[in-house]
């Protein structure tokens, strides 16, 4: 006997960065030369790339100019220079010799949410797989959250709106508590390909975007399939793909490995088993308990306070408090409504679905443009509001928002309370609204 674990193997291979990629390669996602040669300008053509570490687990690579690198500069003159903007946002940078008809040079749409760092360009072969991709991995981005669960809140059922966000922000607070006990680093870059940037400086196991997008379209099935009348079979196609979708997405913005996306959807798959079954008491607590605000803001504080001892600052904490504070202001706005009678659930059920109709259709977009432009007003509001208060608490200079808002102690209550107030008016002020506008 070899002694070797079969499942321990396993696991090294579905983490393995190679593998990912492979996949990338598959996809028609490959380095540049270019930036190959500014990582590793002495390494032979065709040699393996191995990254840097820094001590911390995150990769260390190291940019040569062009005077540093005098054949970089000679090549890289000779080259037309031409700029383009494609239609997702990315930006078609210079090309250069490595790039071929049908191929694209670009760069990671959004730096790095904490550093700032760019990312480095990667060429495109198959720009059908880069839109698909890109579209996957916006289902797990802020943008379609503060879209998607209102739109189901103001357009389809509040009952169903309520819940899903409630949910959603328990699955996401255990997913990010566990990254930080975890604490594995992003796939290792070479030789994976960095399509995305933003998130890379938070740790990798499980992906949230995984166990998000293997929570919402369960939960949404699970909670409409007796609500409302609509064929099974449709929920049946849809929960996987748009599962498969996301999770495949994060392997090829190389910003998962394969065991992050697995570890994702079986986490997400054991929190649904415990509190689907659990949703008709905590819903029922949350509207009918008179002690139920103060219960809510407790828990959602008590929950920041614990996830945020649990390693150093990076930008997965303002995440979390972000989720805490949307999901405490759906709570508490679901508390009044009831106690107001505003929002009440619908009686004769299983409802059914209107006839789709050009009114129909226009009357939810500008429901959901209206009601979004309130969620960015509160937004901005309460940001001009908490920032130069919190400065003011803790012994900050309030006038430059951007560095106010590095320290810990302004950045988390700061997000904390700006989403709650989002999460609150999604389920009261925006109803109010178009209750008094008859929409």
């Amino acid at each position: 006997m070899n002694g070797k674990n079969p499942l321990f193997e396993l696991f090294v291979f579905l983490q393995d960065p190679h593998l990912v990629a492979s996949f990338q390669r598959l996809c028609g996602v490959r380095g540049t030369a270019r930036e190959a040669g500014r990582l590793h300008p002495q390494q032979p053509a065709g040699a393996e790339l191995a990254p840097a570490l820094d001590g911390r687990g995150g990769i260390r690579t190291q940019t040569l100019t062009d005077d540093e690198n005098p054949e970089e500069s000679s090549s890289s003159s000779s080259v037309s220079e031409r700029s383009k903007l494609t239609a997702n946002g990315g930006r078609l940078t210079g090309a250069t010799s490595a790039e071929t008809p049908g191929q694209s040079t670009l760069r990671p749409r959004r730096k790095n949410s904490l550093t700032g760092e760019a990312g480095q360009e990667f060429l495109i072969e198959n720009r059908f797989w880069y839109y698909l991709f890109t579209f996957g991995t916006e289902l797990g981005n802020e943008l379609f959250y503060i879209s998607f669960f209102p739109f189901i809140a103001w357009n389809v059922d509040p009952f169903v709106g309520r819940r899903i966000i409630m949910l959603w922000s328990w699955v996401m607070y255990l997913g990010q508590c566990t990254k930080d006990l975890v604490s594995w680093p992003r796939p290792m870059s070479p030789p994976v390909v960095k399509v995305e940037m933003f998130y890379n400086s938070e740790y990798s196991m499980p992906s949230t975007h995984a166990m998000s997008a293997t929570a919402i379209p369960v939960a949404l099935f699970y909670m409409t399939s007796e609500r409302w009348e609509y064929p099974s079979t449709l929920g049946f196609i849809v929960a996987p793909c748009w599962c498969l979708l996301v999770c495949v997405s994060r392997i090829y913005m190389g910003m998962h490995s394969v065991l992050d996306v697995i570890a994702g959807v079986l986490f997400s798959a054991v929190i649904l088993l415990f509190l689907l079954p659990l949703l008709d008491v905590i819903d029922s607590f949350i509207m009918t308990w008179h002690s139920a605000p103060l219960v809510i803001v407790s828990v959602h504080v008590g929950l920041g306070l614990f996830c945020f001892t649990l390693d150093t600052w990076s930008t997965s904490r303002s995440d979390t408090a972000q989720i805490l504070g949307t999901g405490s202001g759906v709570a508490l706005a679901s508390h009044i409504n009831y106690r107001l009678g505003l929002l009440p659930d619908p009686d004769g059920l299983p409802l059914t679905l209107p006839a789709l109709g050009a009114g129909l259709v226009l009357t939810c977009l500008f429901r959901l443009l209206l009601g979004v432009l309130v969620l960015m007003g509160t937004r901005e509001l309460m940001k001009a509001l908490t920032i130069p208060l919190l400065c003011r608490l803790v012994g900050l200079p309030g006038h430059d928002v951007r560095k106010a808002r590095q320290h810990m102690e302004v950045e988390l209550p700061h997000r904390y309370l700006v989403y709650c107030a989002v999460g609150f008016n999604v389920l009261f002020l925006v109803p109010i609204i178009f209750n008094l506008l008859s929409l």
